[in-house]
C-alpha cells in the first residue's frame, strides 16, 4: 500500500470518528422525512353526519326510534347538518322537504327516501346522510317525555298537503300559522281566509276563524293564533262559481 493512500484512509478514518463525537452530530431520519397522515375517525365521530360524505357507509342495523337525536345534511348544500329530535308521531324535517317519516327506519333508509324526494324537485343528484347522534334510552330527559302519555296534540283536516295528527312541542310555542307549514302547506283549492280553529273548552268546543291569508301574505302576525292540547284546524275548500 502507498503512503498517499494510507494517509487517505488515517484521514477518513479520523474525520469519523470525529462526527461519533460531536454531540450535535445525528444520523439521518428516514422516518421524519416522511409525511404525516390525518388520524382516521372512529367510534361515534366516524359516523356522524358531519364527517360522513358517503351515504353506502350510512348504518343499516339500527331503527330510528320517537325520542332519538339525529343529524341530517345534504351534502351538495355546503351546510351543517342539522340536528333534530324525532317527534313523538316518528317525523322530522328534511331539507327543503318538510316533514318525513324517520322513526321505523334505518338511517340508511331515511337517507334514501329523502334524496328520492330532492331528486324529484330540487336537485340532478343529491348525497343525504344521516346519523344517531343521541339514543332515546340514553338520554334520561327524552325516556321521561316520550314514555308519558300526556303528550300534546293538534290535528289538521281539509285542504292541505298532509293531515294528521301532529305532536304540540312543550318546550316552543306554534301558532296555526306555523302549525299549516308543518302539515306541508295549502292545498290548490284551500280558502286561507277562514281557516276555522276549533278548541276544547269546559264550556264546550269553541270555533275561531282565522284569515290565514292576511297573516302569511300580508304580515299581520299580531291575529297568529297560538295553539293548545287537542286543538283541531279545518282548512275548507274554497268555494268557486262557474
Amino acid at each position: 500500500m502507498s503512503v498517499r493512500r494510507l494517509c487517505a484512509l488515517l484521514l477518513l478514518a479520523s474525520a469519523s470518528w470525529s462526527f461519533a463525537q460531536d454531540p450535535g452530530y445525528r444520523e439521518v431520519d428516514d422516518r421524519r422525512t416522511q409525511p404525516t397522515q390525518a388520524p382516521v375517525p372512529t367510534g361515534d365521530i366516524a359516523r356522524s353526519a358531519a364527517v360522513l360524505n358517503s351515504m353506502e357507509v350510512l348504518d343499516d342495523s339500527q331503527m330510528i326510534e320517537p325520542g332519538d337525536v339525529i343529524s341530517m345534511r345534504v351534502v351538495e348544500d355546503r351546510r351543517e347538518p342539522q340536528q333534530m329530535r324525532v317527534g313523538a308521531t316518528g317525523e322530522v324535517y328534511a331539507p327543503h322537504i318538510g316533514l318525513v317519516k324517520a322513526a321505523g327506519r334505518t338511517c340508511k333508509q331515511l337517507a334514501f327516501d329523502v334524496k328520492r324526494r330532492l331528486e324529484q324537485s330540487f336537485y340532478n343528484v343529491a348525497t343525504v346522510v344521516v346519523a344517531i347522534d343521541l339514543k332515546r334510552q340514553d338520554d334520561p330527559n327524552a325516556r321521561l317525555r316520550y314514555s308519558s302519555s300526556e303528550i300534546d296534540f293538534f290535528t289538521v283536516y281539509g285542504q292541505v298537503l298532509r293531515q294528521g295528527k301532529y305532536e304540540l312541542p312543550q318546550d316552543e310555542d306554534v301558532t296555526i300559522s306555523q302549525a299549516i307549514l308543518r302539515a306541508g302547506g295549502f292545498a290548490q283549492f284551500a280558502n286561507p281566509q277562514k281557516v276555522k280553529l276549533v278548541r276544547k273548552t269546559p264550556q264546550g268546543n269553541k270555533t275561531i276563524v282565522v284569515n290565514l291569508d292576511s297573516i302569511m301574505r300580508q304580515g299581520n302576525l299580531e291575529y297568529d293564533v297560538y295553539l293548545r292540547n287537542n286543538d283541531v284546524i279545518i282548512v275548507d275548500e274554497k268555494k268557486v262559481n262557474f
